[in-house]
């Protein structure tokens, strides 16, 4: 017989997953002095690298920290790239212009 019911083994295997589940980010390009913006990469947050994926999928990068990521999108001197971190509860306001989604 296991040691645990099957709701006690998943509430142990959900635990888990929250306090090991990565961090969210996504790496953007801001166009000119916020003239436009888009998603140019998805990437996780482990806690000794970070892993990166175009939204082409023509891109996958392993680096140390997701900082290391930004000198690679930064393609011309008018766009700058940044981290911006998921935040599950933030939407878009419904006054805010569109911005170019990719």
């Amino acid at each position: 017989m296991p040691p645990w019911t099957e709701e006690q083994f998943s509430a142990i295997l959900a635990a888990m997953v929250a306090d090991h589940a990565p961090r969210v980010f996504a790496v953007v390009q801001e166009c000119g002095e916020r003239l436009d913006g888009r998603i140019a990469a998805w990437g996780f947050a482990f806690e000794d690298h970070a892993e990166i994926i175009g939204v082409r999928g023509d891109l996958r990068m392993r680096l140390s920290n997701p900082e290391d990521a930004l000198p690679g999108f930064r393609w011309n001197d008018n766009l700058t790239p940044r981290l911006i971190w998921l935040d599950p509860d933030a939407t878009l306001p419904a006054h805010a212009p569109e911005t170019s989604k990719s």
